[in-house]
């Protein structure tokens, strides 16, 4: 007998960002809640958001996502409602969930925009999706939200993941001529995270960095022997106070 329970909407789950200068303080206010840090460091991070013209790339990217998402679901024949709801920033996952509720759905799956396993990436969501939950039952209205598993080394993603890397070499050889193991690398850049998030992310999975790592491995085996120059694993946007240690290199520091 199949117990699974029938899922009344798909929930695209992110992060959110600013859509104007203006949202950018207020947006990093609600990312930094509770964690005490100042309002000038605020303004500092802020900084790589006005680079951008105060728009966060991730929402028109979400966009296209929720789109080819929407696109498949139809090609296959499934009808189920899609929709998009932010953490961090409007549109909000309790304000989302809470339209298709009130229409009568309970059951939600949630597809997050993070592969990998800490703090930030996995259980904060659990976090907020449990926030979500508890909000609309004070409302009356009753909702389960399951999310799918972590996807760093689903076959999908890999080799999505591994015809950019390819597409990228290619673009790179274009212009440079053959790649030239003693003075070209090759840099994987994702978020970097606290060290402390990075050692309880090892408790109960093999951990944050390890789980780059796995991938970067079966990546490096995917291109033409004549790419495969030295590779590293780097970090980009830490953020908080200074005085934390966070994980490193930064992709700045290894490019000067």
């Amino acid at each position: 007998m199949n117990t699974t329970a029938p899922i009344d909407a798909l929930v695209l789950m992110s992060f959110g960002g600013p859509e104007a200068p203006e949202e950018v303080v207020p947006f990093l206010r609600n990312v930094t809640a509770g964690r005490g840090i100042p309002e000038e460091r605020l303004e500092e991070v802020g900084e790589h958001y006005f680079g951008f013209g105060g728009k966060s790339p991730i929402n028109d990217q979400n966009k296209a996502l929720l789109a080819a998402l929407r696109a498949e679901l139809d090609l296959r024949g499934i009808d189920t409602p899609l929709i998009w709801g932010n953490r961090n920033w409007d549109p909000y996952l309790t304000d989302e969930v809470r339209s298709l509720a009130k229409n009568g759905a309970t059951q939600f799956l949630s597809i997050d925009t993070s592969a990998y396993s800490s703090y930030s990436s996995c259980r904060q969501y659990r976090e907020d999706f449990a926030k979500t939950i508890d909000t609309l039952k004070d409302e009356g209205l009753t909702v389960s939200i399951d999310k799918i598993r972590q996807f760093y080394n689903h076959p999908g993603y890999a080799d999505a993941c591994a015809d950019c890397l390819n597409k990228g070499l290619a673009d790179f050889r274009s212009k440079v001529g053959q790649i030239d193991s003693a003075k070209h690398r090759i840099l994987f850049v994702t978020h970097s995270i606290p060290n402390v998030m990075q050692d309880a992310s090892e408790v109960s999975t093999n951990g944050y960095r390890a789980q780059h790592e796995e991938l970067i491995d079966h990546l490096m085996g995917r291109i033409d022997e004549a790419d495969r120059v030295p590779a590293e694993l780097v970090y980009c946007s830490r953020s908080g106070s200074p005085e934390v240690p966070w994980l490193e290199p930064d992709v700045n520091d290894r490019m000067t």
